[in-house]
């Protein structure tokens, strides 16, 4: 898809989610074709690797492929690139991680951001840690089964998995709906940790082999809170790194293909280039609700009568600091996928959504909710966002 088909109007420097071989998706689509029963073909190749019996996905949360070339020189990472995929849109986890666990674009599962929109839970939710926005934990009767009505990537499958995650998340309510037909294995300390459960779970699998999905968040909350470009963010990435290395020396000459990637990269926002909704009251009184999915890419729920008066009032306000868009051109412009649509996207996607311009934030207040500061953001199209990398070994 390219920007220039693309009738609704994008921020500078957008790039375009591909739901092909060139992003995120493609790559599951191989998962899933290996968990099926055949031999694992990796990425950019259509060359059967017939003695890989486990692939190994690791994937990082945050670690845009921007990011690694301009800051991993001399990395292990660096020198096992292949090249570069798009993320889904929104470019963030809730959006990303739901499809590499289940191999469907966001349009068809319907996770559009951190926060979506679902009146018969009681409005704003977060469906990861699934509470409310500025309320309580979710409580109700098949809670799970009904926010998350899909199958996931490891059932029915021919091949076995087993998904390795942080003891902290692991048999969350979100992790147990989304690992169904894969073992869960949690692990602490860090980086080390996950190496060291990576280990155990290709033992785990013997000489059959399978798939392991191993998760790793912390590169992504480093960033959030310190920024991208920090140190704390760039020790990280060294730990990450040297974690991989190891890897590779540790399971050679056990057939394991390992491929690493990410669910978004970052860019960094300031609090000048903050704006407030509460700041613009006309604007937010045009609202039926508080505002939704990202930072970087928030869904705007307009009452009805109004859309044409909001628009004029946004784009105005917002010259040079937001795009304005209509979700449904968004939708039909496949930016979420292709169908079939999930039942909810519609409620998820609201009536128009702010997509920031590169460095530029929108949030809003909402009673009983801590404001939370971040340097590092996600869910945008710039390219620091979009692009994830590619990364590939074989031992």
């Amino acid at each position: 898809m390219k920007r220039d088909e693309i009738h609704p109007p994008l921020p500078c420097d957008a790039v375009l989610p591909c739901y092909g071989e060139g992003g995120l998706l493609g790559l599951i689509d191989r998962f899933a074709a290996f968990l099926d029963g055949r031999p694992w073909v990796a990425p950019g190749s259509e060359v059967p690797q017939e003695d890989a019996r486990v692939v190994v996905f690791l994937l990082i949360d945050g670690l845009g492929d921007n990011y690694l070339q301009r800051s991993g020189a001399g990395s292990a990472l660096l020198a096992h690139r292949r090249g570069r995929l798009t993320s889904v849109f929104p470019s963030t986890t809730a959006s990303a991680v739901t499809t590499t666990m289940t191999g469907l674009a966001p349009a068809r599962h319907g996770l559009t951001g951190w926060h979506i929109r679902d009146r018969r839970f009681g409005g704003i939710l977060a469906p990861l840690p699934l509470v409310r926005r500025g309320g309580d934990a979710l409580a109700a009767l098949r809670l799970t089964q009904r926010l998350f009505p899909y199958r996931t990537l490891y059932q029915r499958r021919a091949r076995r998995s087993i998904f390795v995650s942080p003891r902290s998340i692991a048999w969350s309510r979100y992790s147990l709906r989304h690992a169904r037909g894969a073992r869960i294995r949690g692990y602490g300390g860090a980086a080390e940790g996950m190496g060291e459960a990576v280990v155990r779970a290709v033992r785990e699998l013997g000489p059959e082999g399978g798939f392991v999905h191993a998760y790793y968040p912390l590169f992504d909350t480093l960033s959030h809170e310190f920024g991208s470009s920090s140190d704390a963010a760039h020790a990280e990435f060294r730990r990450i790194d040297r974690v991989f290395g190891e890897l590779l020396g540790r399971l050679a000459g056990q057939g394991c293909a390992i491929v690493v990637s990410a669910d978004h990269g970052f860019c960094d926002a300031s609090d000048e280039r903050t704006v407030h909704l509460d700041d613009y009251p006309e604007l937010s009184g045009m609202l039926e609700c508080p505002l939704f999915g990202e930072r970087r890419a928030a869904f705007c729920a307009v009452r009805r009568a109004r859309e044409a008066e909001f628009e004029a009032a946004a784009r105005e306000a917002f010259a040079g600091k937001a795009v304005v868009a209509r979700s449904p051109d968004l939708v039909a412009a496949g930016l979420f996928g292709t169908g079939p649509f999930s039942s909810r996207l519609a409620e998820r996607t609201g009536s128009h959504v702010l997509l920031m311009e590169p460095g530029w934030t929108v949030v809003d207040r909402v009673a009983g909710e801590t404001p939370h500061a971040m340097i590092g953001v996600h869910g945008g199209l710039s390219p620091d966002e979009m692009w994830i990398p590619l990364v590939t070994g074989y031992c």
